[in-house]
């Protein structure tokens, strides 16, 4: 599970998509990945306590439910579903882009091909997606350590062939923060999106032999490995590439590789990054197809869509999830070059409103746990109420900044939309679904019964229907 963990954060955006943050808040951007970092850690925290002591099947919706009604649950849980549906879309056209540069074939077939192999890994069965992230997992561990280590030596001029210690990078050239402490605070703003995928943990937890204990160790471990994976590796960027170099527009590990003189940097980056796509894009397919099996088990999604194979994989689930990657695959063969960019802003700021929804849900429900059973609390939320409600409000400021920043204006409000989308779609289905919304949440097997999470952790502490 924590080899999960890392596949579903550890990306492209570390890889490549470092270089535009470190460009705007100078060597500061240190501080920017240790800020959103922290606001990610202690919103998994959150998760965690819940995930452990009202270990419900549907995850975050089910928390969500339980905190403020079936609407939250109904609503968090699509648009959970639609980014990680988009996700696997663009991830495909990512991968076909990479591909590109060794095979000469358009670039809708590459995605086809992607896409295609993927979905295979993620039918066979659980375990086949397990092993396949903890491969790609392994990879980039293996990258980003040996990154680090050779950087690091360069950095401190103990490297064969350096010229001296590139430390004074980080002040040299004007200063540690040289466009000002507001870009430092607008460059936290994309790098949180950097770190989704670390909550993806609590949804294989479902189907993991001993999920409370692989949830906390997942957990605990989250903190050494943001700050290794990401603060550690851009720290060794800015000590030995000049932060305004213009050369950062490619991957900053490819830049600090070809500056310490390794051998085929670019090529052996380029292969980093693709197996880094194939692993989000991997996590990405599983993640919408067990978040939409969940909705279906609630009434909250076409019954016709819950059937699993006799693996108990949830195979039209993981189909329909496919489905926008497959419409993006004709879109880029109609319009080459233009949907990955188009797809990456639709989902927008989906994670925050999930990160937003985890926090608010956490202070109902760890307060209903403390007092109706505090025996439950194994993995505990520090100085709950406070730090819960100090992280909700960092994760307030961050919406606050892409408001009022135009770059990210647009990607606020259509995630905003989307969430406008499934209010409206709920109440549609409490006006016309065959059955009313449930309130309860969904129980575990051999672990905990709906009516039992409800006592723990619902409204009314007893066992009412939904409404």
């Amino acid at each position: 599970m924590t080899l999960i963990a890392i596949g579903g954060s550890v990306g492209a955006g570390l890889f490549v998509g470092s270089g535009a943050v470190i460009q705007t808040a100078g060597p500061a951007a240190v501080l920017s990945y240790a800020l959103a970092g922290a606001l990610v850690f202690l919103t998994l925290r959150a998760l965690g306590e819940m995930v452990v002591s009202v270990p419900a099947g549907g995850s975050f919706s089910d928390y969500a439910r339980l905190a403020f009604g079936p609407r939250a649950g109904f609503a968090i849980g699509w648009v959970y579903w639609w980014m990680y549906a988009v996700l696997v879309a663009a991830e495909s056209v990512a991968g076909a882009t990479i591909l590109s540069q060794w095979v000469d074939l358009p670039g809708w077939v590459l995605a086809l091909t992607v896409l295609l192999a993927m979905t295979v890994a993620n039918l066979i069965s659980v375990r086949v997606f397990a092993e396949t992230e903890s491969l790609f997992s392994l990879v980039k561990v293996a990258t980003i350590v040996a990154f680090l280590l050779v950087g690091g030596l360069y950095a401190l001029g103990l490297w064969s062939g350096s010229q001296g210690s590139t430390v004074s990078n980080l002040w040299d050239l004007g200063g540690f923060a040289p466009n000002g402490w507001v870009a430092v605070l607008g460059a936290t703003v994309v790098v949180l999106f950097a770190f989704g995928g670390v909550e993806i943990i609590t949804i294989a937890a479902g189907e993991s032999s001993e999920p409370e204990r692989g949830v906390a160790s997942a957990v605990t471990n989250v903190l050494w490995r943001i700050g290794l994976f990401y603060v550690a590796s851009i720290l060794v960027v800015v000590m030995v590439v000049p932060w305004n170099s213009s050369d950062l527009d490619r991957s900053p590990f490819v830049v600090v590789m070809e500056t310490v003189g390794i051998p085929g940097a670019a090529l052996i980056m380029e292969i980093v990054v693709l197996i880094a796509v194939l692993s989000v894009l991997n996590a990405a397919m599983y993640t919408s197809s067990r978040m939409l099996f969940m909705l279906t088990r609630q009434g909250d999604a076409p019954a016709v869509l819950r059937g699993t194979n006799r693996r108990g994989v949830p195979v039209r689930a993981i189909l329909l999830g496919t489905v926008v990657g497959y419409a993006a695959v004709v879109a880029d063969y109609m319009a080459p070059g233009q949907v990955f960019h188009f797809l990456v802003a639709s989902i927008g700021a989906i994670l925050l409103v999930l990160f937003l929804t985890i926090c608010a849900s956490q202070l109902v429900v760890g307060a209903r746990v403390r007092r109706r059973a505090p025996e439950r609390l194994t993995l505990r939320m520090w100085a709950f109420p406070y730090l819960t409600w100090a992280t909700l409000l960092g994760l307030v400021g961050i919406f606050v900044a892409m408001a009022t920043l135009p770059q990210h204006r647009e990607a606020l409000w259509a995630s905003v939309g989307a969430v406008a989308v499934a209010l409206a779609a709920y109440e549609g289905r409490r006006r016309w679904g065959r059955s009313a919304p449930s309130r309860l949440v969904l129980g575990v097997r051999e672990r905990a019964t709906p009516e039992e999470l409800d006592r723990v952790a619902g409204k009314g502490g007893s066992s009412p229907a939904g409404g």
